[in-house]
């Protein structure tokens, strides 16, 4: 498989995306917006940073760049694709997956070691996992707090659509355990097709053995398996 990790004037995270699949044996490469999908895509990763400076809304300009409508387009034919962090933001402006994320609820950057209980064992992002399982992973973003009408929350449940909640270490969703005020403590969903998901939360910054830890390896697994 080829993961194209698209990045964009102001990514930050898209070689940390590229060493940790490069890690679990996974060919990666970064790919300038500007210069449009490779035709070998098998996967995508939107990566965290600050495109375009996070001006108008986290991922607003970038989810109106002309290789966005071609992310839109693999999806829809089966493509896997992930964003992550600033890639959720994207993801969502774009509508590949519900609802936005917007400011966090302490109104500042939040840079820190979070714990997530897997919703869905059964997906491709989580099947390295047991359903409960909790996983410990950094965040690190300014607008993290994901926002949904509550009826569609109402559907987002009863499709089986979030991926991660914001827990405790005992797996116990509470309100202390939210870092950002998301709603119902969501941390990470999908798209229509199990194959689309955003998260808040860097897997990739819990991947290599050597830095963090490697409880986010199961999510990036998913372009290996």
């Amino acid at each position: 498989m080829t993961v194209s990790v698209i990045q964009f004037g102001g990514s930050n995270c898209d070689r940390d995306a590229v060493r940790a699949l490069s890690h679990l044996g996974v060919d990666a490469e970064r790919v300038w917006h500007e210069d449009g999908l490779p035709a070998d895509t098998d996967g995508i990763v939107v990566p965290g940073g600050f495109s375009y400076g996070d001006y108008l809304r986290a991922g607003a300009m970038a989810a109106r760049q002309p290789i966005t409508a071609e992310v839109r387009e693999a999806a829809e034919e089966g493509v896997p694709v992930l964003g992550v962090c600033n890639g959720a933001q994207i993801g969502c402006e774009a509508g590949l997956t519900e609802g936005a994320f917007t400011t966090n609820r302490s109104a500042r950057f939040q840079c820190e070691h979070v714990h997530l209980r897997v919703e869905r064992a059964d997906t491709p992002w989580t099947a390295a996992y047991d359903e409960g399982d909790v996983i410990e992973v950094p965040i690190a973003h300014g607008e993290g707090r994901f926002e949904i009408r509550a009826d569609r929350l109402e559907a987002l449940e009863a499709e089986d659509r979030v991926l991660f909640r914001y827990c405790d270490a005992d797996g116990e969703v509470t309100e202390g355990a939210n870092p950002n005020g998301s709603t119902a403590n969501v941390a990470g969903v999908l798209g229509a097709r199990e194959t689309v998901a955003v998260m808040m939360p860097h897997p990739e910054r819990a991947t290599l053995p050597d830095v963090g830890g490697t409880d986010g390896q199961g999510v990036l697994r998913a372009f290996a398996e």
